[in-house]
């Protein structure tokens, strides 16, 4: 008898063989799809549905995907998440056309072409003291109600429903991005080499900020969550971003702080999203409590040797991820997408612990053949009882 998505989910991150390799896609921003090609994926499967926004937020451009495109993308996962307050959504509704869009924390986007932004606003782009942090007029109210007034009763539905495992998502910028957001990645990262009291001063606010919202979210869906998702981007297509010396000395603490701060609040697994080439640090993501690693972007360094990533860490910490979306998404034929996820779940499958997921967002550059190839190939791969019939009757 088939497993319910949730028992898939949970049976996997029991480091067990469910009845197929979960997909988790569409849950968070981290595990989204762009507008552009979930319009094509409705149009495909012949879905009628509105173009939502994921937290009510257009420019970040991804879609809030509608409970039937979820069920055709075979989705194991569904997503409770926060929203920013509704004076700050409302103020940038009514902006002028093609303005900066600012958040609570007073960074933001600038549209670089039209319907295209990046992060442009840092609110502290020359501060270099503590007393300058704490000067900062902009510090957003996490205690404001509009931003988590909705989280329980869906979280709620949601657990009445027990069908799909229920992934909490705040949209929190975490210490290290935040930081970049906040003063821009280049500065940043110099005052982290140059003034590292100055940069721990200000990491150290911000997760203070973020923990104040984390507690009363983590409050409102008290037993009704299986996992949390959190992250900080550390690396590049080929290395860190920073030694994992100075990791370990300044940015560890907090994320361990951090993650010990929601397991004391709840029974839920910690989901980590973090780029790159991030080899170096799994051994202490697992020293620090985190449960499932995202995304496993298979391009950046040794992240791509995905028979040692399952050899040595397999046992201790879920992966989650593994399809690229670099190449194979965006430029590969359907059948290529099926047999690249085939191998993946060949490799990172076995005595499961492995959620397949793309390497991050699904971008408008992705044909939604392609995603359809890519959670079908799951249905046809990831069986794991075929995969031992298919294995005995090759041997």
């Amino acid at each position: 008898m088939p497993m319910t998505p949730k028992e898939r989910v949970l049976t996997t991150l029991n480091h067990q063989e469910p009845d197929r390799v979960p997909i988790i896609i569409g849950v968070s921003n981290a595990t989204g799809i762009k507008m552009k090609t979930c319009q094509g994926i409705k149009e495909l499967a012949g879905i009628e549905a509105p173009d939502e926004y994921i937290y009510q937020w257009p420019e970040l451009g991804t879609a809030k995907i509608d409970e039937a495109t979820m069920q055709r993308l075979r989705s194991d996962a569904r997503g409770v998440r926060d929203l920013e307050p509704a004076s700050t959504l409302e103020r940038n509704r009514e902006r002028e056309p093609h303005s900066p869009c600012i958040d609570s924390w007073g960074s933001g986007q600038k549209e670089v072409e039209p319907g295209q932004w990046y992060p442009g606003i840092h609110p502290l782009p020359d501060a270099t003291t503590i007393e300058e942090i704490e000067a900062y007029p902009g510090w957003p109210d996490m205690s404001d109600p509009t931003r988590i007034a909705h989280v329980q009763s869906q979280a709620q539905a949601l657990a009445q429903e027990n069908q799909y495992a229920i992934m909490a998502t705040p949209w929190l910028l975490f210490p290290l991005e935040r930081a970049f957001a906040m003063q821009g990645m280049d500065v940043f990262l110099l005052n982290l080499a140059m003034r590292p009291n100055f940069a721990k001063a200000l990491l150290e606010k911000i997760a203070q900020k973020c923990k104040e919202l984390m507690g009363p979210f983590l409050a409102a869906l008290g037993e009704n969550v299986d996992i949390i998702k959190i992250g900080d981007d550390l690396g590049t297509q080929e290395s860190l971003l920073m030694s994992p010396a100075m990791y370990r000395e300044i940015l560890k603490p907090i994320h361990a702080d951090f993650i010990d701060f929601i397991k004391k609040r709840t029974a839920a697994k910690v989901f980590f999203h973090t780029d790159g080439d991030v080899f170096p640090l799994i051994e202490d993501f697992i020293e620090i409590g985190v449960d499932i690693l995202n995304p496993i972007q298979t391009s950046a360094g040794r992240m791509s040797n995905l028979r040692e990533l399952k050899t040595r860490f397999g046992d201790d910490i879920v992966l989650c991820g593994g399809i690229d979306t670099q190449r194979i998404l965006p430029e590969g034929t359907p059948d290529q997408v099926r047999q690249e996820v085939r191998r993946v779940i060949d490799i990172l499958g076995p005595g499961g612990g492995y959620l397949v997921s793309s390497v991050h967002t699904i971008m408008n550059d992705v044909p939604p053949e392609n995603v359809l190839a890519m959670v079908d190939a799951v249905e046809e791969f990831g069986c794991y009882k075929k995969q031992r019939h298919i294995a005995k009757s090759t041997n």
